[in-house]
């Protein structure tokens, strides 16, 4: 369970760091991804698209890191 401490009645302060909390968490994410029912074949299809992608990252910053010259 996640918990924020307000000091000092600083209750924005206290949102923000709920709101990170919630970020890190990965609990929008979570919303966003049971707000619609997704059929199986679609789900499998988004996880091979999103697994592509961070292929593609990688593979960029591998890239990146060979070009560079110190």
């Amino acid at each position: 369970m996640i918990e924020v401490k307000v000091a000092n009645e600083m209750v924005d302060r206290a949102m923000r760091d709920l709101k990170r909390k919630l970020i890190k968490e990965g609990l929008f994410k979570e919303l966003s991804r049971r707000k619609f029912n997704i059929k199986p074949s679609m789900a499998k299809r988004l996880k091979r698209a999103q697994a592509e992608k961070v292929r593609k990252k990688e593979a960029r910053r591998e890239r990146e890191r060979a070009d560079r010259t110190y």
